[in-house]
């Protein structure tokens, strides 16, 4: 599976960071972005996206140079209304919404200019979940050695 890109979700630490690139991660979102752990990615070993629920929050991202966010939590934050409202005064940002989206809701997200992607747990049961990091795993392997 050569196209595709993983995301390592909940990295809270450098240290986080460090482990979801040593994994083979191509990039990691933060459920948050506190001054400190800005400064202790000012050099992030793999994209970062941070995480947001607020205009003041993502205005503080922006002024680091930041354009793509996770929305976070999305469903709590106000949903896809919310992400609409601060995407008029936000324009060059763009959002990665996941928290409490579920099939129901996906639909006010899908299709949205501001939108790049959108994440949820509620796409991959336990089961299908196992079998998607194992087919990960075979398939990064399989990269690895040249198969």
């Amino acid at each position: 599976m050569p196209s595709l890109c993983v995301i390592a979700g909940t990295v809270r630490t450098r240290a986080d960071f460090d482990a979801a690139r040593v994994a083979g991660a191509h990039a990691a979102v933060s459920p948050g972005a506190t001054p400190a752990l800005h400064d202790a990615l000012h050099d992030p070993p793999i994209p970062w996206i941070p995480g947001v629920a607020t205009a003041a929050e993502a205005m503080a991202c922006a002024e680091r140079g930041h354009r793509f966010l996770k929305f976070f939590p999305a469903a709590s934050a106000g949903g896809a209304a919310a992400l609409r409202a601060l995407s008029g005064p936000l324009p060059e940002l763009r959002w990665f919404p996941t928290g409490g989206i579920d099939e129901a809701t996906l639909g006010g997200y899908a299709g949205r200019p501001e939108v790049f992607a959108v994440g949820g747990s509620w796409m991959l049961d336990g089961d299908d979940a196992a079998a998607a990091v194992t087919a990960w795993r075979t398939a990064r392997a399989g990269l690895r050695t040249g198969d």
